[in-house]
């Protein structure tokens, strides 16, 4: 079951207007400035079109992974896949599926159990990779969390309207 590709592609702006939120100076713009050593003549310099392009792809290239972890039926396939008669209309196997599906399918689809999973894997696994590899490039503490806490706040969204909508 691979989710609706309009729904991810909606929610792939979701990391597109955080940033804008976030990064503003009036929020937390400054400081990623001074901690990242950004600058106002670096950013002008910058092709904003592709940064931004290359961005949304990569967005959505995340939203979609993000969707099949948020939503628990996705597993339901992996467990039957290779299995005699899987895929084939009337097997057995694909009778246990639709029963499954049919008692659980809207089983924790909502927004606040996308969030809570979509938090999560922004805390335990874009935190620590993205400390790592600031702690390799030589930046601060501050410049992790910065960074690490925008994709957890982002995750935690995105998380949420995946599970809620995308399938």
């Amino acid at each position: 079951m691979l989710p609706n590709i309009g729904s991810v592609a909606l929610d792939a702006l979701i990391p597109m207007v955080i940033v804008f939120i976030y990064y503003n100076p009036k929020v937390l713009g400054t400081v990623w400035m001074k901690v990242s050593g950004m600058t106002e003549e670096k950013m002008k310099e910058s092709n904003m079109v592709l940064v931004f392009g290359l961005s949304y792809v990569l967005s959505f290239i995340m939203c979609f992974m993000l969707a099949l972890l948020v939503v628990h039926q996705t597993d339901l396939y992996s467990i039957f896949n290779g299995k005699e008669g899987f895929g084939v209309a009337g097997s057995e196997v694909t009778l246990a599926i639709e029963e499954v599906m049919r008692l659980g399918a809207n089983n924790f689809r909502d927004f606040g159990h996308g969030a809570l999973h979509g938090g999560l894997i922004g805390f335990f696994f874009g935190l620590p990779v993205l400390m790592t590899n600031g702690l390799f490039e030589g930046k601060s503490i501050k410049y992790g969390f910065v960074n690490a806490f925008y994709w957890i706040i982002t995750m935690t969204l995105a998380g949420g309207v995946l599970c809620q909508w995308a399938y």
